[in-house]
């Protein structure tokens, strides 16, 4: 067993995104993502089952060009998809990826 704080974990910057990844095993990996208000995740094609717990902030989110409003304490669940965000305040989540061919 092992007990995270998603709150006081440290976050590195885009560019360094795979310092991020706090907990991998084959099955899943789970980060912890920053972003200052109107900062922005370019877009990327997940081909993994994607969970995004939103910690604090706020952060527009768009799942295959359906574009949606994450609030703190909201969970975005999806399927493999096109993948952008762009916090609207001050934002911290933690990320989620679920390897399908693994479970």
């Amino acid at each position: 067993m092992k007990i995270f704080d998603t709150k006081t974990l440290q976050a590195f910057p885009y560019s360094e995104r795979q310092r991020n990844v706090f907990f991998q095993v084959d099955e899943f990996k789970m980060r912890i993502i920053e972003l200052e208000k109107d900062q922005q995740l370019p877009e990327c094609q997940m081909n993994s089952y994607v969970i995004f717990s939103l910690v604090s902030g706020e952060v527009e989110v768009i799942v295959d060009n359906q574009k949606s409003l994450l609030k703190e304490g909201e969970l975005l669940v999806s399927e493999p998809a096109k993948f952008s965000m762009k916090a609207t305040r001050a934002s911290r989540l933690l990320g989620l990826q679920i390897n399908k061919q693994k479970l």
